[in-house]
C-alpha cells in the first residue's frame, strides 16, 4: 500500500480542480438546510435536536453521493486514461481504495460543513451532543456504504449516467428491503431469509445510530459492506480491463 498516498492525493485534488466540487457542496448544504428547517418541521418539533437533519440523509445521499461515485471508474475509461492508470507502478488494490477513501473524504468535507447546524440547537437549547456526534458518524458510514456500491457500478459501466442510474437503483433496493411492504411480500419465505433482508436496510442501521445507539453489529455491517463492494469494485475492474 505504499502508492495508496499518491492515488489518495492525486484523486482528492481532482474534485477541487474543476469548480463541481464546490457546486455539489453548495447543493449539499442548501438541501441539509431546506430539508432540517422546513420540510423536517425543525421549529414546529420544539426540541433542540438535528433528529430532522438526519433523517433525510439515507434519502438526500440516495441521489448526491452516486452523483460522486459515477466518475470514479467510468469517466476514466471512457477517457482512456484507465489504461496509462493500470500501467502504472500500483496494485489493483492501491486504485480501488485510493479512489473510493478519496471520494470518502470529499463526503465527509461536505458533511463537516454542516456543523453550524450544531452551532444553531446548541445556541437554541441544550441537546444531547453525544447523539449529535453518532448521528454524524453513522451519516458518514451511510455515504461511505452508498459510494462503495457506486464505485462498483461505475466500475461496470463506460457511461457515467448509467453508472448513476445503476448506484441509484441498488442503493434504492438497499434502503427499501426493509420496509413492509417488500417483507410482506416475502411471504412465501422462510422467517430467517425475511430477517436476512429486513437487516440488509440502510434505514435500520442508521435509524439506531443516528439516535446515539452505537451497536458493534451496525458499524460492522457498514465496514463490512464497504469492503465487500470494494472487492467486487476490484474484480470487476480486473475483469473491465481488457475492454
Amino acid at each position: 500500500m505504499k502508492q495508496l498516498p499518491v492515488v489518495f492525493k492525486r484523486e482528492l485534488a481532482s474534485y477541487f480542480a474543476t469548480p463541481l466540487a464546490y457546486v455539489f457542496i453548495l447543493i449539499f448544504l442548501v438541501l441539509s438546510g431546506v430539508f432540517t428547517f422546513y420540510l423536517g418541521g425543525f421549529y414546529e418539533s420544539n426540541q433542540a435536536d438535528l433528529a430532522p437533519f438526519f433523517n433525510f440523509h439515507p434519502w438526500l445521499y440516495l441521489f448526491l453521493v452516486p452523483a460522486i461515485a459515477m466518475r470514479l471508474w467510468a469517466e476514466e475509461r471512457k477517457s482512456g486514461s484507465i489504461e496509462l492508470l493500470m500501467t502504472l507502478p500500483i496494485t489493483r488494490a492501491e486504485a480501488v481504495l485510493g479512489k473510493f477513501l478519496a471520494a470518502w473524504v470529499f463526503a465527509g468535507i461536505a458533511l463537516l460543513l454542516t456543523f453550524p447546524m450544531v452551532i444553531t440547537v446548541n445556541y437554541l437549547g441544550e441537546p444531547d451532543n453525544g447523539a449529535i456526534v453518532t448521528g454524524y458518524i453513522g451519516s458518514w458510514l451511510l455515504a461511505g456504504s452508498y459510494l462503495a456500491i457506486g464505485s462498483c457500478m461505475s466500475a461496470l459501466a463506460k457511461n457515467q449516467v448509467i453508472a448513476f442510474i445503476l448506484a441509484v437503483s441498488m442503493c434504492f433496493l438497499f434502503i427499501v428491503s426493509g420496509f413492509p411492504m417488500v417483507l410482506d411480500g416475502l411471504g412465501w419465505a422462510p422467517q430467517w431469509l425475511s430477517d436476512a433482508v429486513a437487516s440488509l436496510s440502510f434505514l435500520t442501521r442508521f435509524d439506531a445510530i443516528s439516535k446515539g445507539v452505537i451497536d458493534l453489529r451496525d458499524l460492522l455491517y457498514f465496514i463490512s459492506l464497504i469492503a465487500a463492494w470494494l472487492a467486487a469494485t476490484a474484480v470487476v475492474v480486473d475483469l473491465k480491463k481488457a475492454d
